[in-house]
């Protein structure tokens, strides 16, 4: 077999390929280069996840790789039509964000209950003010996505003590379908956001979802921002529609200073951080170069995206 050329999206800092040295020829590229080095790549890693360089490259001429792996779990921001019709495989990061996620919404929904954001207002302002919180054992939460995220998540908040429900794509076993979700909207006190984007989920979570939900329920979205009606979002929490909310992605990130989001009173932003713990890019470096070895034996991949879906199918 010839020598493999392995392209890196870059990011910084960039990924630990060490263990492919003498094996792989590796190169790198940025948003500019990207175009004029794909026909020459046999794989394309993108590290650089958050970048939409390669669906505004992949369109052009000449060969293209025929691995694709991103370091991301969702992959809305590679994907076009024309990798979308190719033969080119697609994976992604599944896996390494789930109990991160959901210990980050766990923390949310612990902040929310006892109101922890007021707590550290009152300290800052030297005030002594006692106040009740809410039980968190016995509360309802809809967890909208059933992937490994949104299964990790509901299995975190179940140990508090929290009923779940958890919406799919189809309904199968334990999981709603989506003609289940306007009615658990209606019960419940904690709405979670954890779903893929797609074009039947973008825009998902508009003004009709947050005036169906409890004047008492918060939303959060650890799923895609443009899964969120910002504007929406932002007219449910001022008129409280819904108590409050959290937000860890968004439809423009960086999010610009401008933004109305930053001063919605119950509203907390976060900067894309919910899966990134200490060790995380480690972790996502050792995962690429487990997929490299089975994919250079000529074994089968896991994490293989259904294109046209957007994401890994569930087999169970």
């Amino acid at each position: 077999m010839s020598e493999i050329t392995l392209l890196v999206l870059d990011d910084d800092p960039p990924p630990r390929l060490g263990a492919l040295t003498g094996r792989a020829r590796v190169l790198h590229a940025d948003e500019h280069t990207l175009a004029a080095q794909l026909p020459s790549a046999d794989v394309l890693l993108v590290w650089d996840f958050l970048s939409d360089a390669v669906r505004r490259a992949w369109p052009g001429e000449g060969p293209r790789p025929r691995w694709v792996h991103t370091a991301s779990a969702g992959v809305d921001h590679l994907l076009c039509p024309e990798l979308a019709a190719s033969d080119t495989v697609v994976t992604n990061a599944r896996g390494i964000f789930d109990q991160p996620i959901a210990e980050y919404v766990a923390g949310l929904v612990l902040a929310f209950a006892k109101d922890l954001p007021g707590t550290l207002e009152l300290q800052r302002q030297r005030r002594w003010r006692h106040r009740e919180t809410v039980r968190l054992a016995g509360t309802r939460a809809v967890v909208v996505g059933s992937g490994p995220i949104g299964r990790a998540i509901g299995t975190t908040l179940a140990a508090l003590g929290v009923k779940v429900a958890l919406t799919g794509r189809t309904a199968r076993g334990r999981v709603h379908g989506p003609e289940d979700l306007p009615l658990l909207l209606t019960r419940a006190d904690w709405v979670v956001c954890a779903a893929p984007l797609t074009e039947s989920t973008r825009g998902m979570f508009d003004a009709r979802a947050f005036g169906a939900m409890q004047p008492s329920a918060r939303f959060i979205n650890v799923g895609r921002g443009a899964l969120v009606v910002e504007n929406d979002l932002v007219e449910a929490v001022r008129k409280r529609w819904i108590a409050g909310a959290a937000l860890d992605v968004f439809a423009h990130e960086p999010l610009p200073p401008e933004s109305p989001l930053w001063d919605v009173p119950d509203l907390i932003v976060s900067p894309h951080m919910s899966g990134d713990t200490v060790g995380w890019r480690d972790e996502l470096g050792t995962q690429f170069l487990e997929l490299y070895e089975l994919w250079a034996a000529g074994k089968q991949l896991p994490n293989v995206v259904d294109k046209k879906r957007g994401y890994v199918p569930q087999h169970d």
